[in-house]
């Protein structure tokens, strides 16, 4: 008999952000697999959850799938964990996914906290069809062309940036979009949460240079 993946979804800032759920799938799992195990102990420490982690990321996860395959095929349950919000969105989750999948390893979800979803509910954009492209390309020509089907689509377009591209990608959206408004939400749910709205040349305005801090969602 094989064990359960469970894909537990975790604060994305506040660390009240957390299901009752999810800390008891925690507290019952074998082992937990975290992109970053140092960001999962400050949460585990809060819950005063002790149970044994291993890291999951980007650069390990060919050969830590396989581990966690082993573990999962022995009967045990792994909690598999990113480094905010719900695993598989932006993060590797997706290939240990696909594999327990593969091999008809149960899987169950443990739903809680995604950052673009609340950064939607709160844009005053259209929520009943929208599209979540994440990252966009570092190229400034591959971006453009990206927005430019973005817009096609007719749909609200969620994306995330980084603070030292983040005037770039204002730069591409005033050239593709026009000057539209345009939502930021800026560390949601931390100390320093900020939600704007405004036209792309007056956040573009206010990104550029030294200000730009924080983690980005935008919404157009």
């Amino acid at each position: 008999m094989t064990g359960t993946l469970y894909i537990v979804s975790t604060p994305i800032g506040n660390l009240a952000d957390i299901t009752l759920r999810a800390i008891e799938t925690l507290k019952a799992v074998d082992l937990i697999a975290a992109e970053d195990t140092r960001h999962t102990k400050i949460l585990l420490d809060r819950y005063d959850i002790k149970k044994p982690m291993t890291s999951y990321f980007e650069h390990n996860k060919i050969q830590k799938t396989e581990y966690l395959l082993g573990i999962l095929e022995q009967g045990r349950s792994v909690a598999l964990v990113s480094d905010a919000g719900t695993p598989g969105i932006s993060d590797p989750g997706y290939r240990i996914i696909r594999s327990c999948i593969d091999r008809a390893i149960p899987i169950v979800p443990i739903p809680g906290p995604t950052a673009f979803v609340a950064a939607l509910t709160v844009s005053g954009k259209p929520t009943d069809s929208f599209t979540f492209k994440g990252f966009l390309s570092n190229k400034s020509a591959r971006r453009k062309n990206q927005l430019k089907k973005l817009k096609d689509e007719g749909r609200t377009a969620i994306l995330y940036e980084s603070p030292h591209r983040i005037a770039k990608l204002l730069e591409d959206i005033l050239e593709v979009y026009g000057d539209v408004e345009v939502v930021i939400a800026r560390e949601v749910t931390k100390k320093f949460e900020e939600i704007l709205r405004d036209k792309a040349s007056a956040l573009l305005k206010n990104f550029s240079g030294p200000k730009a801090r924080g983690e980005f969602i935008v919404v157009i």
